[in-house]
């Protein structure tokens, strides 16, 4: 019995036994030593709420540099949609200019959400900078594409449009 005793002990190293000792505690355990993150001491509160805080902060200048993060997008997409005029540029300058016309339309939702911060001026104020950046680029678009109306011929019809002084067409001089 000893034997069959001893090979069970070895052939269980690593078990614990969860028997109850005469303490009420089982056997083996450590004095004063709770589950595994356990701790005695509870959390000062200022801790939990100071994180908080930080994490807030972070989130109000997320919302407030998003449409500046969103410009080298607008930039990439305004090389690649090109100066024609198509459905696709057309489309693409459409949402380049509604996406910070929205965002402006919906100030007083953005400014409730920076409210939890200490800096919510300032955040407030990159916010419509670069919404308005945004619109610059669209209208930029737009008059490079002739979609503006720019010269004095576009707007009344007894000014004569400017002549032009050099036509292409193909890479060939006509």
């Amino acid at each position: 019995m000893a034997a069959a005793a001893a090979v069970r002990g070895r052939r269980f190293k690593w078990s614990l036994e969860l028997a109850a000792a005469p303490g009420g505690r089982p056997r083996g355990a450590a004095e004063g030593r709770g589950p595994l993150g356990f701790a005695e001491r509870q959390l000062g509160e200022g801790g939990v709420h100071e994180s908080d805080k930080i994490l807030m902060e972070k989130r109000c200048w997320d919302v407030a540099l998003a449409p500046l993060k969103q410009i080298p997008m607008n930039l990439f997409i305004m090389y690649m949609a090109g100066n024609t005029i198509s459905i696709f540029p057309a489309m693409m300058v459409c949402m380049m200019g509604w996406r910070p016309l929205q965002a402006l339309m919906s100030l007083s939702a953005t400014l409730k959400a920076l409210e939890s911060s200490s800096r919510r001026a300032l955040q407030g104020l990159v916010f419509l900078v670069g919404n308005g950046l945004g619109l610059a680029l669209a209208l930029y678009k737009c008059q490079a594409m002739g979609l503006l109306p720019t010269r004095p011929s576009d707007w009344l019809a007894f000014v004569a449009p400017p002549q032009r002084m050099e036509f292409t067409g193909g890479g060939l001089i006509l």
